[in-house]
């Protein structure tokens, strides 16, 4: 044989070769998937059995919260983007108040909340709320405020139904240049 059709053969090999680990490149990608998806790991399609569900929260049972909405000496209008709400313990949750100012200049206020029962309020941790600062709002100013909350695994069956209560007050203009601070 001449080495002319030896380097022929060769050729012919590595080209075979070359083909034959392009398919299997393009093979790889569905193997891989299958062999994921029969172990369960990295499963990027999802099987219909397997559900992900939060641990923290307790799905066997609900509460009932309620949100109040009010105003003291402010010319502002006050609600809960939704007054009622059925809560898993345990759930994240996140609730928006919507806030206008009625009055032609801006007014700072100040919300306080509260529970009934009293007792509820060691059960709610709250993450984010509009009640830990001051707001102004600008003459006409609309503003939808979120409270997210925890409501705690260890809240007693009896407290089926709670009410969670914010009442905006009004701080005065030198309070509100002040920071709040009083004498």
């Amino acid at each position: 044989m001449t080495v002319l059709a030896q380097n022929s053969r060769t050729l012919q090999r590595l080209a075979l070769m070359a083909v034959v680990m392009f398919g299997f490149g393009f093979a790889l990608v569905p193997f891989y998937y299958r062999i994921c998806e029969a172990l369960g790991v990295n499963n990027l399609v999802g099987r219909a059995d397997a559900s992900v569900r939060n641990t923290q929260v307790d799905y066997s049972r609900s509460v009932s919260v309620e949100f109040d909405t009010n105003t003291r000496d402010l010319p502002w209008t006050f609600r809960a983007l939704s007054n009622v709400r059925s809560i898993h313990p345990g759930e994240l949750v996140q609730v928006d108040f919507e806030v206008r100012n009625q009055r032609g200049e801006a007014v700072t206020g100040q919300a306080i909340p509260s529970f009934s029962p009293a007792r509820a309020a060691q059960y709610f941790h709250k993450l984010e709320c509009f009640c830990f600062e001051r707001q102004t709002l600008k003459a006409g100013e609309r503003r939808v405020m979120p409270v997210v909350f925890v409501l705690d695994r260890s809240i007693p069956s009896e407290l089926g139904t709670v009410t969670l209560s914010y009442t905006f007050f009004d701080v005065p203009a030198a309070d509100a240049a002040a920071g709040g601070r009083r004498s």
